[in-house]
């Protein structure tokens, strides 16, 4: 991490106001590097901010120093404008693989998209969806009524699954959780815990009467007929933490407090 004593950053801020004055403050400190010459990045706003950031740079493979501006900074840093290089070049790193979607809608469209923290499936009417689960090219449940359903990584298991009463994943643990919100049959059922390398495909039964989108990070698809999700190992994304309170710590305190 030598590289990065002299905090050779690319900053960017979400439009918050907070954000924006945290951003003009650290680049009269340390100046500002364009994504060329950087040697990492430094995001300032809340997680959606983070994952925004994570998208736009992915092919780039910098490693993304998060500092919380926002309301949820789970994937985040604490702010602190002193002493940046030495928190750069101690910061430890995590290594995220995304979950690769591909969405069919109703016209016979395709969007694909890709999604650190989860891909859900949303009603989109006043009635429950129906959804038909396969696991690798086998249906394990033919037909699933509840407000929705989602399949998250670890890194997004504290997110919308751990809302939704989903499992919390550690970061090593090389699984999915699939995850039901709501589910009225079978009654309560929570999900499964799914190995990463699973091809998950859900299938929308009554797509007419009971409509369906799907939504990979804040990137949403409306009345669709089938949804895969698979993780994509070929994209990584580097994220850096304060040495003590990267994911596996911040995981460990979600599950104690």
């Amino acid at each position: 991490m030598s590289d990065r004593l002299d905090a050779k950053a690319c900053f960017r801020a979400s439009e918050t106001p907070e954000a924006q004055s945290a951003l003009k403050t650290l680049v009269a400190r340390y100046g500002q590097r364009s994504l060329s010459d950087a040697a990492c990045i430094v995001a300032l706003g809340g997680d959606g901010f983070m994952l925004q950031t994570l998208h736009a740079t992915g092919a780039l493979n910098l490693p993304v120093y998060g500092m919380n501006c926002g309301t949820i900074g789970f994937l985040m840093n604490e702010f602190n404008a002193d002493g940046l290089a030495e928190r750069l070049g101690s910061a430890e790193e995590a290594v995220i693989n995304p979950l690769a979607m591909r969405a069919v809608d109703k016209d016979g469209k395709a969007h694909k998209a890709l999604a650190i923290n989860e891909v859900s499936l949303l009603r989109a009417g006043p009635q429950a969806a129906k959804l038909r689960i396969s696991v690798d090219g086998k249906v394990r449940m033919p037909e699933l009524i509840c407000d929705g359903a989602l399949v998250c990584t670890p890194a997004g298991s504290t997110a919308y699954n751990y809302s939704a009463h989903g499992p919390i994943l550690p970061i090593g643990s090389e699984v999915l959780a699939l995850t039901a919100m709501a589910a009225f049959r079978p009654r309560r059922w929570r999900g499964a815990i799914l190995p990463k390398a699973a091809l998950v495909r859900f299938d929308v039964l009554e797509p007419d009467k009971r409509p369906v989108m799907t939504d990979a990070d804040g990137r949403s698809v409306r009345d669709v007929l089938s949804v895969e999700i698979r993780s994509e190992p070929k994209v990584r994304h580097r994220i850096l933490f304060d040495p003590g309170h990267g994911l596996e710590e911040r995981l460990f305190r979600e599950q104690f407090t």
